[in-house]
């Protein structure tokens, strides 16, 4: 099946759901490393100094953690590293990707590609870094992705799993013959775009009882479906909520929700090929499941994203 991201709502999207948790992340900043590291306005243009790499993230937790593993990873092969932290939307990092204020940044293959190019086909994380590669601006280059996505999934709580035997290997497919009898919930959208309720049917043969509108993978849909008000429900991948709340992403195999593979996004001429193949090795070792558990020790236990960071990387030999 081929997927075609009309726009690139789903990051934007998750921006609004993860407000509240990135609230929290930017107070740890002030004890954070990589906030330490870069004491002035993040969204100033100066480039870096020599041989000093720049890592940057988007204004949600998420990116601000994963700025912080590939920061401590390339710290640990002797690279000079500092942080822009917390900047803003892709309309602004990419710009600062451009003139070399920022060195790494990261990113999602598909929702970049679909900001590159609204109009382009994803096929497959091969594919869809083939065309963003061919689309970016000459002096960026996009590394290889991870494993670990962060995009729109179909979701049931745990009381609906365990009545009907599905677990994380479940499929879309399995719900055929159960979705009659389930309410979905999601943003207004989603019941009428491709990636939602229409690609749903099309692709899987669900009909659902019926869908109820709520929010963008935010505060009230991941409350309906955890008070059981809706069955189903459209949350991103590495929503802590998923762990708090024991929700079961369902597997996608037709790729409906397209490609949010983590990727690192780079100025070229900023990094050494040291600093490529760590970031390289960096996201062979990171996958959903894992992604989803440090988003999970910062979101909901508070920890310091450094310090995730440091720990993590330190468990798959990275440090």
């Amino acid at each position: 099946m081929t997927s075609t991201v009309k726009s690139s709502w789903s990051r934007t999207r998750h921006r609004g759901a993860a407000a509240v948790a990135l609230a929290a992340a930017a107070a740890l900043l002030a004890g954070c490393g990589s906030s330490e590291d870069e004491a002035d306005d993040p969204l100033a243009g100066d480039k870096a100094d020599g041989g000093t790499v720049v890592v940057g993230s988007n204004n949600f937790a998420e990116s601000i953690l994963l700025a912080d593993i590939y920061g401590e990873a390339l710290k640990a092969k002797g690279i000079e590293v500092t942080y822009k932290p917390n900047i803003g939307s892709r309309e602004t990092t990419y710009g600062l990707l451009k003139n070399g204020s920022i060195t790494v940044l990261p990113e999602y293959n598909g929702s970049l590609l679909a900001y590159l190019d609204p109009k382009a086909e994803q096929k497959s994380t091969e594919s869809v870094n083939a065309a963003v590669k061919a689309k970016l601006d000459p002096k960026l280059t996009l590394l290889e992705s991870a494993p670990a996505e962060d995009k729109d999934s179909v979701s049931i709580n745990a009381e609906t799993a365990k009545r009907h035997g599905l677990t994380a290997q479940s499929t879309l497919a399995d719900l055929k013959d159960i979705a009659p009898g389930l309410v979905i919930g999601g943003s207004p959208e989603f019941q009428t775009r491709h990636q939602g309720l229409l690609g749903l049917e099309k692709e899987y043969g669900l009909k659902f009882k019926s869908f109820k509108a709520l929010d963008a993978g935010g505060p009230l849909t991941q409350a309906a479906l955890a008070k059981n008000t809706v069955q189903a429900a459209d949350i991103f991948t590495t929503d802590p909520t998923i762990t708090k709340e024991k929700f079961v992403v369902l597997q996608d195999p037709k790729n409906l929700f397209g490609f949010a593979n983590v990727t690192p996004l780079v100025h070229k001429s900023g990094l050494s090929q040291e600093g490529v193949d760590t970031l390289n090795a960096v996201s062979a070792k990171l996958d959903t499941k894992t992604l989803l558990d440090l988003d999970s020790q910062v979101q909901l236990e508070n920890k310091d994203p450094l310090d995730v960071a440091k720990s993590w990387l330190k468990s798959v030999g990275l440090d």
